[in-house]
């Protein structure tokens, strides 16, 4: 029975810490070998259970979410799943809470009807959450502080120009923060980003990437224009594609790869205007979204970036590209920024 996955669940509310380790328990592979109420007792417990995998709150009294999770990242790495709520307050702490190393986030259930399929999910991120727990690097990291004010501001984008497009799934937040804070403010192209993550979520990791980074982040809406310097986040729930060569718009079409936002939903469309000035760049996430948009890439031209396997919180996305013989550099997570450089030149 060693090889079951153990659980840690830590809420402040006793009703909460009941239906989550009922719903895990119910999975095969799962031992919930206890529960916590807030961040200190989760750090007792994290620390004389030594769980595979802890579900943490956002909210608590005593000790918040964040900072538990500061504590258990210094002391003890552990993959942590956050249960976030969808206050504002709630997804900017979750967005903060990704960074500073938590694997992924469940956003809590707002009406019973909807708690079997919360539940669901969470135990699919936890089981993925496990996978990480041998490569404990990838959960140490350091995050962030502001940046200076923007020094260069948007330039007009032209026919031709380069365009960036970067998606990613779980382990993203804290993968993007190091790519976009590490890209210059004069960098000579447009970025296009496309992260796995539920409507609500993507605005705060806009407004938090933007803070950190020299270039302008902001989540993208229907008639954005490209510049250069200007990095456009897909919204959740919602596909970015193109108008014209210089104009996106989104929509609501079907999932690809039961996603939406779709990487590859976003490459396709944008083949059709940018051909070989276009560079993919797949990062950490679970699946396989960006290999059918990488391929058009390739087939028109452009060039595509991988993370590797040593620095991915999970090596799904960029593996499927790889092994598809799609990628013209597969680079640790701190030479992407550098890679790209080097093929903006």
């Amino acid at each position: 029975m060693d090889d079951l996955i153990r659980v840690l669940v830590v809420d402040d509310s006793a009703f909460m810490r009941y239906t989550v380790a009922k719903y895990l328990a119910t999975d095969p592979d799962i031992d919930v070998v206890g529960s916590a109420r807030d961040g200190v007792d989760a750090l007792s417990k994290v620390s004389s259970l030594k769980p595979d995998v802890v579900t943490l709150d956002v909210e608590m009294p005593k000790m918040d979410g964040l900072t538990a999770l500061k504590h258990i990242m210094a002391k003890q790495p552990t993959p942590v799943v956050m249960l976030s709520s969808l206050t504002q307050k709630g997804t900017r702490t979750t967005i903060r809470a990704l960074m500073r190393g938590a694997v992924d986030f469940v956003a809590k259930p707002s009406a019973k009807a909807n708690t079997r399929t919360v539940m669901k999910e969470l135990i699919s991120k936890v089981k993925a959450a496990s996978g990480v727990r041998s490569s404990s690097s990838t959960l140490t990291y350091t995050e962030q502080s502001r940046s200076k004010q923007k020094s260069v501001g948007l330039r007009p984008f032209n026919k031709g120009d380069p365009l960036v497009i970067i998606g990613t799934s779980t382990g993203g937040p804290r993968a993007l923060q190091d790519v976009l804070s590490s890209l210059p403010a004069n960098l000579v192209a447009a970025v296009l980003v496309v992260q796995h993550m539920p409507a609500g979520f993507t605005r705060s990791l806009a407004s938090r990437l933007n803070e950190i980074s020299p270039l302008t982040i902001q989540e993208a809406i229907g008639g954005d224009r490209l510049a250069q310097g200007l990095v456009l986040l897909a919204p959740g729930d919602y596909h970015l594609v193109f108008k014209d060569y210089k104009r996106v718009t989104l929509n609501r079409g079907p999932r690809r790869r039961h996603v939406r936002p779709s990487t590859d939903v976003t490459m396709e469309s944008a083949v059709r205007f940018h051909g070989s000035s276009l560079i993919g760049v797949i990062l950490t996430g679970m699946g396989s979204d960006g290999t059918d948009g990488a391929r058009m890439i390739k087939q028109v031209g452009g060039r595509i970036i991988a993370q590797d396997k040593s620095t991915s919180v999970v090596y799904g996305m960029p593996r499927s590209v790889v092994e598809a013989g799609l990628a013209d550099r597969v680079v640790p997570l701190s030479a992407i920024a550098s890679t790209l450089a080097d093929f903006l030149k």
